[in-house]
């Protein structure tokens, strides 16, 4: 009976010095803590806050080939749907091309000459809108509000007939995506966030795993500095991110349908920009923890505002501002916006330029804070 007492009463102080010795060991492991904590919080913050489904407010561009009171009426109209937001007016037709194709608006709107002329004759005059597509999510609940708009636009002109035919048409033309295909949009996105996710974690394991293995020492004996070492450790992981993307690519346009429009080459160039932003990124992480799992765990916490504000899941222009903010700090965002733009819209670097800088900013970053605490760890 004794015996018993004592392995009970044994039992519940080795367990307790195990208790003890786990809460001691998560205080010291601090990066561990804040993740268990941060995580939470991040995704109660950004699917509360940031997540928006449906949209609002998007850009929308505006040609009209008339100043008239009936245009600057239906433009009324169209911004209190509160789906389009009139963020340009341009002077003609290549301008209109051109914002849509560089994805600074999502919509454009042409009022035609003579509108009102064809409108007070009983003409059903054409207004054409040309949607961006790309991301049938954020244009598809904005298209299906113009139904409604023809028979409420003008209803207190007096000076169009109440009843009759309805007033004008609307012609939606629905650009780089007509069929609004979820694929064309979640295929080329797959490719960054792929990318993403593979290469933060092969080089955030990169310095860490040199130090658990105790070679760090042989490296830092050698003649070869810091940027050295970086170059030389992500140079190959360049050439298997580059492998994956053309792995990617070719299964998007083999079982999906996914066209290719604008220049492959430069597709391959910008890619590997963002293969090495990414890889600097993740060196840093390599820099910055302690053991190979705070590597991992400080990867999945960049990982995850990437995947939620770049587009990706959810539209980035329903976003807030300040998540919106934030998404243009993310290299994912850009590289969304440059692979769905070369893939289907057929853009060139001039229509990627401000994207392109991004990333480039973003690795230059990236790239001097990794050297600058790689510099750190060895003194």
């Amino acid at each position: 009976m004794s015996a018993a007492i004592a392995f009970r009463s044994g039992f519940w102080r080795r367990a307790g010095a195990m208790l003890l010795k786990e809460f001691l060991q998560l205080k010291r492991d601090r990066v561990t803590f804040a993740t268990m904590i941060s995580i939470p919080i991040m995704q109660l913050v950004l699917f509360g806050y940031a997540i928006n489904t449906v949209p609002r407010d998007l850009p929308t561009a505006v040609l009209m080939q008339e100043t008239s009171d009936v245009g600057r009426t239906i433009l009324k109209a169209l911004e209190n749907t509160r789906y389009f937001r009139v963020t340009r007016r341009v002077r003609d037709e290549a301008e209109f091309d051109r914002v849509l194709k560089s994805g600074e608006v999502l919509f454009g709107i042409e009022i035609p000459q003579n509108f009102e002329r064809d409108l007070r004759r009983g003409d059903q005059p054409t207004i054409l809108v040309a949607a961006d597509a790309t991301d049938p999510v954020a244009s598809g609940n904005a298209l299906g509000a113009l139904n409604q708009l023809v028979q409420t636009a003008l209803v207190n002109d007096r000076q169009i007939p109440e009843s009759g035919p309805v007033p004008f048409t609307i012609v939606a033309h629905a650009r780089y995506n007509p069929a609004q295909s979820s694929q064309l949009n979640i295929v080329p996105g797959l490719l960054g966030t792929i990318l993403t996710l593979t290469m933060l974690i092969f080089t955030a394991l990169s310095v860490t795993r040199e130090t658990e293995r105790g070679t760090m020492e042989n490296l830092l004996s050698m003649p070869i500095t810091p940027l050295e070492i970086m170059l030389g450790k992500i140079t190959p992981y360049v050439l298997v991110g580059f492998l994956q993307a053309a792995t990617i690519v070719l299964a998007g346009v083999v079982l999906f349908a996914v066209p290719i429009v604008g220049n492959l080459m430069l597709l391959a160039a910008l890619t590997t920009l963002f293969i090495a932003t990414n890889l600097s990124i993740g060196y840093t992480f390599s820099t910055l923890a302690q053991n190979q799992l705070q590597a991992v765990q400080m990867a999945m916490m960049w990982f995850l505002p990437n995947m939620l504000l770049s587009g990706f899941l959810f539209p980035f222009a329903g976003m807030p501002g300040w998540a919106r903010y934030v998404g243009e700090a993310l290299p994912l965002t850009h590289y969304l916006r440059i692979v769905r733009s070369i893939m289907l819209k057929g853009s060139t670097l001039g229509d990627l330029r401000y994207d392109t800088l991004a990333l480039a900013g973003c690795m230059l970053v990236a790239m001097v804070i990794a050297v600058t605490r790689f510099r750190r760890t060895l003194d």
